[in-house]
């Protein structure tokens, strides 16, 4: 989501009328400005704060047991308001920026959108309330870089970090890779695959051992959807990643830097997905609802045992291998190619690229600060995550340590992270566990990062506690054949099959309003004739499609625009040097 310029500048307008409050650098006046050294340990007025959360897939009053938790330390109650939710793009973004008051606390994104917010004094210079954030400032190399070329501190970084950032920031998963159903894979007795285009044979023999489903629909190795298209094929693009590249515009570009690719490069790693979608299709292993349907049904697919690949863990592996499938040996885990690199994110040296800011009519900001502090807390990284950040909640709630003094889920925590069902008891504020998960949905402190505490990761997955907890069938026959792994990275690692990206905190300039336009009418282009190649009828029709799209995007200006982001993914791992010089 990117501000509109002429927002911005209608913002600036009235500030200029005097209907933004403001000062010198953009933020607010609080009128006293002695540094505030301690926060008070109770507050006695209860308030309420309207929280402006872009990441947010929640709109209304926090509830359940994080909202209790937020009550009884700050006396506070957050109203999350989400663009979401409210129809999605910039639209509520802009509406109340020109209204003057975007929110109480903030979760925007850095770079153009928190300088328009400084510029036209939506947000507070924190400076006066940094010396009580005790937690936060342990971070101050990311506060430093949010901040820069600022005249005091107007954001605060998110999945901050104490690991290089030359090494993964991910879980006992990486982001990307190509996950097959095991079960299925075993029964062929474990044929070696060397290449991305020997899966083929295999998924066409997983098919056919498999050929319907137990709901009694028809099964296929490959789903595809449209939803998260942009500069190219969502889809298409995921094979790349599983040889090290990433998207940047129109460019693929290695984790590593030693290559860049253009999208329509006749030899390129998108045209070569493009093949593999096209000669998949031509075996009969793609689904035909593909070019209709969305992630919603793609997913229950994959919950009722219809789709046998999943291009990501997160996807295959949270619909299908519940407690019932693994316990039977059933489930998707990673396919070992040979050939494979898989690109992995770096932790980022610098957080992510959200920050937390408070607004410049806040009622009460301290509390405010008192509150994001706590969120980089080691208490506050237990209960607050993002929705796929594995946060372990509340100790003494859903996790303890244990009698050997290592951090071990309680008998209520088993409920919910593998049983997936929970009612909260009453003296945490009852009601369905999930209903109650922080719905700010962004990590401050990156889960995978070690509590110094316990000596373990806040992410309660590394905990040997829960590795042994959840050994299934499936994961004792996986673990077996791929080097006695204990887990996908752990495999990845062991075998030098894993490509990490340092984290820079890296993000590409605003494109001009030509070089927007241009890539509005390409992209379009480009995604269309990748869904006509991926299902074109022969070898002749396929070429065809690709002599078409790379004459028809030639033609609009590609070439313009493809320059703009070589720059961009050249400067990106530039910073990437530079970062794991620095801080590897």
């Amino acid at each position: 989501m990117k501000l509109k310029r002429k927002v911005a500048f209608a913002a600036v307008a009235l500030l200029a009328a005097g209907l933004l409050s403001s000062c010198s650098g953009g933020g607010s006046s609080t009128g006293d400005t002695k540094a505030v050294s301690s926060f008070p340990a109770k507050w006695d007025k209860e308030i309420t704060i309207d929280v402006f959360d872009g990441l947010a897939n929640y709109m209304g009053m926090q509830k359940g047991w994080f909202a209790k938790i937020v009550k009884d330390k700050f006396n506070m109650k957050l109203n999350i308001i989400a663009p979401n939710v409210a129809g999605g793009g910039d639209t509520l973004y802009n509406t109340r920026v020109a209204a003057g008051d975007l929110g109480d606390l903030i979760i925007t994104d850095q770079g153009e959108k928190l300088d328009d917010l400084v510029q036209g004094g939506l947000v507070q210079d924190l400076s006066k309330y940094y010396p009580a954030m005790k937690n936060v400032s342990k971070y101050q190399a990311a506060v430093d870089y949010v901040n820069k070329g600022k005249d005091g501190v107007y954001g605060l970084p998110t999945q901050v970090s104490s690991i290089k950032p030359t090494e993964s920031s991910e879980g006992l998963d990486p982001t990307f890779g190509p996950y097959l159903r095991w079960d299925l894979y075993k029964k062929l007795g474990y044929p070696q695959v060397n290449t991305l285009e020997d899966l083929l044979p295999v998924l066409k023999q997983m098919q056919d051992l498999e050929p319907t489903a137990p709901n009694g629909k028809k099964v296929y190795a490959l789903s595809l959807f449209k939803d998260w298209d942009g500069n190219m094929m969502n889809n298409a693009k995921q094979p790349t990643t599983y040889y090290g590249y990433d998207e940047l515009g129109f460019v693929l570009a290695k984790a590593d830097g030693s290559d860049y690719q253009s999208i329509l490069d006749p030899n390129g790693q998108y045209m070569r997905t493009l093949n593999f979608f096209y000669k998949a299709n031509q075996m009969g292993l793609v689904d035909p609802e593909s070019t209709t349907q969305n992630y919603d049904t793609l997913f229950s697919k994959y919950q009722n045992g219809q789709v046998l690949f999943s291009w990501w863990p997160w996807l295959g592996q949270s619909a299908y291998n519940t407690e019932a499938n693994t316990t039977a040996g059933r489930g998707f885990e990673i396919a070992p190619l040979k050939d494979m690199d898989v690109f992995s994110y770096g932790a980022s040296a610098y957080g992510g690229k959200q920050v937390l800011s408070i607004g410049s009519k806040a009622e009460d900001p301290e509390r405010i600060a008192a509150f994001i502090d706590w969120l980089y807390s080691q208490e506050g990284t237990y209960s607050n995550g993002s929705q796929t950040g594995a946060a372990a909640g509340p100790q003494g709630l859903t996790w303890d340590l244990g009698s050997d003094g290592k951090p071990a889920l309680t008998d209520f925590g088993k409920q919910v992270f593998i049983e997936g069902k929970g009612t909260v008891p009453a003296e945490w504020g009852g009601g369905d566990y999930t209903d109650g998960v922080s719905t700010l949905n962004v990590s401050l402190v990156l889960p995978n990062d070690v509590d110094e505490k316990t000596g373990y990761p806040y992410n309660y997955q590394f905990w040997p506690s829960y590795q042994k907890l959840t050994s299934t069938a499936l994961s004792k026959d996986w673990s077996s054949h791929m080097d006695d792994a204990t887990s996908t990275m752990d495999y990845l690692k062991k075998n030098d099959q894993l490509l990490v990206a340092p984290g820079a905190s890296y993000t590409a300039p605003t494109d001009s309003s030509e070089i927007q336009t241009l890539r509005n009418q390409i992209k379009a282009v480009i995604v269309q004739y990748s869904w006509k190649m991926s299902f074109a009828k022969n070898d002749a029709e396929f070429a065809s499609l690709q002599k078409e799209l790379i004459s028809k995007a030639n033609g609009l200006g590609f070439d313009k625009v493809l320059k703009v982001d070589m720059d961009n993914a050249k400067a990106q791992n530039t910073a990437r040097v530079d970062v794991a010089k620095k801080l590897g």
